[in-house]
């Protein structure tokens, strides 16, 4: 999985676009990344643009443990986060969703980006 990451024009938030075939080492070393980006400028806002993605891979387990995994690597908790996704991969992220917010992220999904930000920068 390909991605980019920059800060929005009022740096109120991270914007990550993927795109290729989600999966999970390609997954996590974005969240890595993310994680890097957000220590280094303080921002607690995330907007991740999923509609580029061709294919979702992953099972179950794994994504059930994918919080767990976060946490592993330092993801604070404090953090919100926004994924916009095609309607084909709504099951995966919305399953996604559940679990993270099961952990005590503040995570939602969305197929629309107008949603997604304007849920992203309400307080």
């Amino acid at each position: 999985m390909e991605w980019s990451i920059s800060l929005s024009e009022d740096r109120r938030y991270a914007a990550v676009v993927t795109s290729g075939t989600a999966d999970n080492i390609g997954s996590l070393a974005m969240v890595k990344a993310i994680t890097t980006v957000l220590g280094k400028t303080k921002i607690k806002r995330v907007l991740i643009d999923h509609r580029n993605i061709s294919k979702v891979s992953g099972g179950i387990v794994d994504t059930y443990n994918r919080p767990k995994e976060f946490e592993g690597i330092g993801v604070p908790q404090d953090i919100k986060v926004a994924e916009v996704v095609r309607p084909e991969h709504r099951k995966f992220f919305d399953f996604l969703e559940t679990v993270c917010v099961n952990r005590g992220y503040d995570f939602s999904t969305f197929e629309d980006e107008k949603g997604a930000v304007e849920w992203l920068l309400k307080t």
